[in-house]
């Protein structure tokens, strides 16, 4: 009996180590390449993506994805996307990675990771040309100032402005409309998208900046980065790898100036 007990559990370890084995093998053979790569962008956030007039997507996101994925060889699609639910949806594994000026911060790197950053921008707060340029919160008491929401931008609206009413927003036009209609007296956004996809518009005309740039890095963070799902680090190896290489190729300075007169990169 006892020489049965022990050839049976001989045979049940047997039996385990081998499935244990055969588990472990396809997902050692899966693992990703990276040679297609599916990426999610906005499209409704001008000059960095937006739907053109002949209905496909375009912007500085736009080319920064092309040209990193042609660096890296690998074939991508664009997959636009709703920009509060992109987080949730690249953990869902709907998408692989975001490309959408989404900021580096210390509460989205709990969720994703993050590349480097491919550009780095301040906010500004935008209202009628002639306002009082002091951003406090009892300068803005009573006032509705607007926002997209999810973003930084919300989350500096909601901490320093806490007297006034903060109006959330899923698209960064929704917020110029409703600005030049006289719907919120004020925006929050970033410098580059409000000043030339609203100030530098006909529909801007009699808006300003008020007061000086917004550059806190404990909210807005260090830059844009691309996001990833946490366990896809030689994702985030490629990237940066890929980023460091249009940088230093003349790639970068070349989308760069075809929409900017500056550095979009920052210091």
């Amino acid at each position: 009996m006892t020489t049965t007990r022990r050839t049976l559990a001989a045979a049940i370890a047997g039996l385990l180590t081998s499935v244990l084995t055969l588990a472990a093998a396809p997902a050692h053979a899966q693992a990703p390449d990276w040679k297609k790569i599916r990426i999610a962008v906005e499209g409704a956030y001008p000059p960095f993506s937006e739907i053109g007039p002949d209905g496909k997507i375009k912007g500085f996101d736009i080319d920064i994805a092309n040209a990193l994925c042609a660096e890296m060889k690998a074939e991508c699609t664009l997959v636009q996307a709703e920009w509060d639910g992109m987080i949730p949806a690249l953990q869902a594994r709907k998408f692989d990675a975001i490309i959408a000026q989404m900021s580096i911060t210390e509460e989205r790197k709990r969720s994703v990771a993050f590349s480097d950053k491919y550009a780095n921008t301040p906010a500004w707060l935008v209202a009628k040309a002639g306002t009082p340029a002091a951003q406090t919160a009892e300068a803005w008491k009573g006032k509705r100032i607007g926002v997209q929401r999810t973003t930084t931008h919300d989350r500096y609206a909601t901490a320093h402005f806490k007297h006034s009413e903060i109006i959330r927003y899923a698209k960064q036009d929704e917020l110029y409309l409703d600005l030049a209609a006289g719907r919120i007296d004020a925006l929050l956004a970033d410098s580059v998208a409000v000043d030339l996809g609203f100030l530098k518009t006909p529909a801007g005309k009699g808006f300003a900046q008020v007061g000086a740039a917004i550059d806190d890095p404990v909210i807005f963070g260090i830059g844009a980065g691309i996001a990833v799902r946490k366990a896809d680090t030689a994702l985030v190896q490629k990237l940066n790898a890929a980023i460091k290489a249009i940088r230093a190729n003349g790639t970068y300075k070349k989308i760069q100036d075809k929409y900017f007169s500056f550095d979009i990169y920052g210091g």
